[in-house]
């Protein structure tokens, strides 16, 4: 049986997920607060829910892909969400960053309506989201996982079950903790270099050969050197809320991450001085205020 599937959240991640999920060939009805995108997406083939009900009678598997804790819980733990709808042995899974106790209620409250939770936070950004190239970390029963493994695969290439309930979110704060780290990595580096005098382009095609290499250098440099922050895939107070979570994990386990901390005191001093909707590479703003100092390219070396 093919499963029929339902999708809340059409944001810059969630509607180019659902756009893959058309593609493959699914039964899709989604639910969204603005329904200028449920308009677009119904116009290629998905069908609309107009309330949270009337979507989880409809469906097998419902995904969500939410901005913020406050959201998750309400779509999952509010009253007439979807846990109070849920049919038994329905599986809800939930692709937004969170913290791993609200994993868990999600979790424990879908039990106890005899249906199934799973943890399954994405990482890729837009560009990997239009493409099907997610990575996708999930925690929770594995007979839930198996069960809806082809759903994630029409979205992403590096799907993985990590193991039970609050797993996948806790990969998914690692990976944020490292993109936080090395965002500020690159800023400083390239910075560094650009006041030197080197020029920032060679800058970053030679370290970026080398050991000094990173995604988020390769994301991030030709932002800084272009000047181009415009917030169209993912900004400072995205990142600055998942850093929030990576430092509540840190201390409920008793370590002390200091990289987690320098990484969140710069995207919060950004986003206090107003970069918070531009893009991710904005961290180095205000490094280069500290060092009176632009990134730009050289014309003639």
């Amino acid at each position: 049986m093919t499963l029929k599937v339902g999708f809340v959240g059409l944001g810059r991640m969630g509607l180019p997920m659902c756009y893959r999920l058309l593609g493959a060939g699914y039964n899709l009805t989604v639910n969204n607060r603005s329904q200028e995108k449920v308009d677009a997406i119904c116009a290629d083939g998905a069908f609309r829910s107009t309330s949270l009900a009337e979507l989880s009678a409809k469906c097998d598997v419902i995904l969500t892909c939410l901005p913020d804790i406050a959201t998750v819980e309400n779509i999952f733990l509010g009253g007439n969400g979807l846990i109070e709808n849920a049919k038994p042995n329905q599986i809800l899974v939930d692709h937004s960053t969170v913290g791993v106790r609200t994993s868990k209620a999600c979790a424990e409250a879908a039990s106890n309506k005899n249906a199934v939770f799973l943890d399954a936070p994405i990482s890729g950004g837009t560009e990997r989201a239009q493409s099907g190239e997610l990575t996708i970390m999930a925690g929770g029963p594995n007979k839930a996982y198996t069960t809806v493994l082809p759903v994630f695969e029409a979205m992403g290439t590096t799907v993985r079950h990590i193991g039970p309930t609050g797993t996948g979110t806790t990969v998914k704060l690692i990976n944020q903790l490292l993109v936080g780290m090395h965002s500020l990595a690159a800023a400083e580096a390239m910075l560094m270099g650009a006041k030197a005098g080197a020029d920032p382009k060679l800058v970053y095609e030679v370290v970026n050969s080398g050991w000094g290499q990173s995604f988020m250098l390769s994301r991030n440099a030709p932002v800084m050197i272009d000047r181009d922050f415009i917030g169209e895939r993912t900004q400072i107070r995205v990142f600055l809320k998942d850093l929030v979570l990576v430092n509540e994990l840190a201390e409920e386990l008793g370590l002390s991450s200091p990289g987690a901390k320098l990484a969140h005191d710069m995207l919060d001093r950004a986003d206090k001085e107003g970069y918070g909707d531009l893009d991710g590479a904005a961290i180095v703003l205000p490094l280069e205020s500290d060092g009176d100092f632009q990134i730009k390219a050289l014309d003639n070396r």
